[in-house]
């Protein structure tokens, strides 16, 4: 199972960036996706989550600013941050629970700063 998360970088507050996360070592498609992230000195915390139908749900903190999406076809998922915040900057993870494992990629840095 490989994870190979990409997209990040620097922003301005209010700014945008769409994460994206291809997939591969497993069935895509019938396996729900997760993006968590980790800020220096916290702990890793749940971003969002598609599952295979497509339905969502996100942490509160990003509600209505990030929207995640999957692509069947090309085992992949995106996070879309919008209206970023200091308070977003971290390591970007996307993650897979396949049953009896948990998997994650290295991650992507997002920065928020002016």
């Amino acid at each position: 199972v490989q994870l190979q998360a990409s997209g990040g970088g620097l922003v301005q507050p209010g700014g945008s960036l769409r994460l994206s996360c291809a997939a591969h070592g497993f069935t895509f498609s019938t396996n729900g996706m997760r993006w968590y992230r980790q800020a220096p000195g916290k702990q890793r915390e749940f971003v969002a989550h598609i599952n295979n139908d497509g339905r969502t749900n996100y942490a509160d903190s990003v509600k209505g600013r990030f929207a995640i999406s999957r692509d069947n076809a090309k085992n992949t998922v995106d996070l879309q941050m919008n209206s970023l915040k200091s308070e977003d900057a971290g390591v970007y993870y996307c993650n897979v629970w396949l049953g009896v494992k948990d998997y994650w990629g290295q991650g992507t840095q997002v920065t928020v700063s002016s």
